[in-house]
């Protein structure tokens, strides 16, 4: 998996999606969300820019807001 911000390599962490160039898990910064907040975040890893998270947000949030794919049968219509 490789998004511009977002990468996923079986030699960094075991696959474990990280912060493009780093081995911090975009998993930390949801954690970070759901208990405290972006600047926390922030002050907790000091190398990851506030830019650097916004562009993940926008990846993640472009990834799941595409329109599903018509399956076959609904083509056909």
């Amino acid at each position: 998996m490789k998004a511009n911000s977002i990468t996923s390599d079986p030699d960094i962490l075991g696959g474990t999606p990280v912060f493009n160039g780093t081995r911090v898990p975009i998993r930390a910064l949801f954690d970070y969300l759901q208990f405290s907040s972006i600047d926390e975040f922030l002050l907790g890893y000091p190398h990851i820019s506030r830019q650097m998270v916004n562009q993940v947000l926008a990846d993640i949030a472009r990834q799941v807001s595409v329109p599903p794919r018509k399956r076959n049968h609904e083509a056909a219509s």
